[in-house]
């Protein structure tokens, strides 16, 4: 299990990001360094969100990197939301048993 973490930005934002990026980034290996984030980054072509997977089925530490996050605390993002991901391939995922052949 997952968490899923996606960001809608603002219109300007590869613009308005550059004071608050190297923030930002601290922020973020800061969570990757405790275990908590995954994988990062912004979607690109058009520029209009990212994407963070966090480690574990526990929205609430998605939630406080969120309201913490330099981008949200200075308007470059102007939604957020979690979501669980139940995921089955890959580092942190669950396999499903297979049906007997």
């Amino acid at each position: 299990m997952h968490i899923l973490l996606t960001y809608t930005v603002c219109e300007d934002y590869p613009a308005r990001r550059v004071p608050f990026r190297s923030a930002h980034l601290a922020h973020a290996r800061a969570a990757f360094e405790r275990g908590e984030l995954a994988l990062a980054g912004a979607l690109d072509d058009p520029p209009d969100g990212a994407v963070l997977v966090f480690r574990g089925g526990d929205p609430a530490i998605a939630e406080m990197f969120a309201r913490a996050d330099p981008y949200v605390q200075n308007g470059l993002v102007t939604e957020w939301k979690t979501r669980k991901w139940s995921t089955v391939i890959g580092d942190g995922a669950k396999l499903p048993e297979l049906p007997p052949e």
